[in-house]
């Protein structure tokens, strides 16, 4: 009897610290999470992440690969990963292909889409209206293997019940030699309200205005850039900074300030205009700086199958 009941109770301390356990994890990831930092590599050196009007822009087969991890004492800190590749098709069109996966805490999300770029020229100068469009599937689910207690929770398994879907985003940009001007809406299906079961780490806008800047005869490149963004669950963000190149392209010096009260800041090398191998260190805001000491972010692009110039 004495021990039948002992197992009863160590069942509902069980169930009782799973449920604990979900609901710090779940808090955690929200004041990490809920204010979004992207991966710094969608300011200036695959802007595609960011906007779909974007891709295919350069010349040739673009290739972009990323990984960012968080640095804290948390079990289950966040880990990213992307990779992009975009096709310029003609001198009007351009495809893409965006892959994004994310952990943080139990929850993991996959998001992959294809995109469809349209560039409308509107003269002799460079000057360009952009239009994109992607679609493709977001899945969400709770790691049943991270689980430390009742791996059974009602809640987890409802979660995960819920099936793979389709999502897409649109963008619009205008370009010229000097000035870019972006804005975009991301994870459609959400920011029309079609899917109530989201979590609340999910961009609902971007917008963006920068402005090229020519020094040492056009060696020298200064970009400074803002950025307006909106966030399901937080207040909306402004970023501000500026990117840096020097002889030629060949050295690269990035940094932004977030309205979170964080920071980004990276460097990189352009070899021949084809490899291009960044790194990014992004501060934690106030409210987790108790608990982690930033992410590291590292970034690789490569070009192929660009036209030679005659």
């Amino acid at each position: 009897m004495l021990i039948a009941e002992s197992q009863e109770t160590m069942n509902k301390l069980k169930k009782a610290a799973a449920g604990l356990i979900l609901v710090l994890t779940a808090g955690i990831t929200d004041k990490a999470m809920a204010q979004l930092d992207p991966m710094g590599a969608q300011y200036f050196q695959n802007q595609y992440l960011a906007n779909p009007a974007l891709a295919g822009l350069d010349e040739g087969l673009v290739l972009n690969g990323g990984f960012r991890k968080q640095y804290s004492t948390i079990p289950g800190s966040p880990t990213t990963q992307t990779f992009t590749a975009g096709y310029q098709m003609s001198n009007r069109v351009g495809w893409g292909l965006n892959f994004y996966n994310d952990a943080a805490g139990l929850i993991k999300k996959t998001r992959a889409v294809g995109s469809y770029a349209y560039r409308l020229p509107l003269n002799n100068e460079g000057s360009q209206l952009h239009f994109g469009i992607s679609l493709g599937f977001m899945n969400e689910r709770i790691a049943f293997e991270d689980i430390e207690g009742d791996q059974g929770d009602i809640t987890v398994g409802r979660f995960n019940q819920r099936e793979t879907y389709v999502d897409g985003d649109f963008g619009m940009a205008y370009t010229d030699s000097r000035l870019n001007i972006q804005a975009a809406v991301p994870n459609m299906k959400s920011f029309f309200g079609t899917d109530e079961n989201t979590t609340v780490d999910r961009a609902t806008f971007f917008s963006s205005l920068s402005y090229k800047l020519f020094f040492g005869e056009g060696s020298t490149t200064l970009e400074p850039k803002v950025v307006y963004r909106g966030v399901k669950g937080h207040d909306n963000l402004v970023d501000a900074g500026a990117n840096l190149m020097m002889s030629n392209g060949q050295l690269i010096f990035t940094g932004m300030y977030h309205s979170s009260q964080s920071a980004t800041f990276g460097m990189g090398i352009n070899y021949n205009k084809t490899l291009t191998l960044m790194g990014m260190y992004t501060t934690e805001t106030a409210a987790m700086q108790t608990y982690a000491n930033g992410n590291f972010e590292i970034g690789l692009k490569y070009r192929i199958l660009k036209k030679e110039k005659k």
